[in-house]
């Protein structure tokens, strides 16, 4: 498995991510992860819409927290050809909760937590820690990623206005 030593830091701290890192103009890579209710979600689903794919280390933390909530809101502006899926290591009953907490409901979460198979696909899995990465890729309706965003602090939110931007152009 190829691994990039001090791809991104956590408090300036060096972190290694495992798995294939991936490039603007590919395919997305092809995943199944967990839904709230525990069925499989498969990426594929989300062919023919722009797909707004976030990665967070965990939903119980202030930044991926204050992210997930911007998110949330966006998705309203940005319209139903537009779909946000957050994933990260959270267990679905967790995820389930903090959505129910927090009010987060225009959006999808999954969890990665049995294989980390989206962290390896997509190249954003956190050696050290077994958790994600900080990401955001937008993959246009035939599946070409177009846009990616791997924060370099973890601790950091992403360039939203970049994100944006990357939409804008897709829809």
């Amino acid at each position: 498995m190829a691994e990039r030593p001090g791809a991104i830091t956590i408090k300036g701290n060096p972190l290694t991510l495992v798995g294939r890192e991936v490039h603007v103009g590919e395919q997305a890579p092809e995943v199944e992860v967990l839904a709230n209710d525990l069925s499989p979600f498969q990426l594929s689903s989300l062919k023919g819409k722009v797909a707004v794919i976030c990665s967070v280390p965990s939903l119980d933390t202030p930044t991926c927290d204050i992210e997930t909530r911007w998110f949330n809101e966006e998705a309203v502006k940005l319209g139903p050809e537009v779909v946000i899926l957050i994933i990260s290591m959270n267990l679905p009953f967790a995820q389930k909760r903090w959505c129910g907490a927090a009010g987060v409901d225009r959006l999808t979460t999954c969890s990665d937590h049995r294989e980390a198979a989206f962290g390896q696909a997509y190249g954003i899995l956190i050696k050290e820690l077994r958790l994600l990465a900080r990401a955001v890729f937008v993959v246009d309706r035939a599946g070409t990623v177009q846009y990616i965003q791997v924060v370099k602090e973890l601790a950091n939110e992403p360039d939203y206005a970049e994100v944006l931007q990357a939409v804008g152009r897709l829809v």
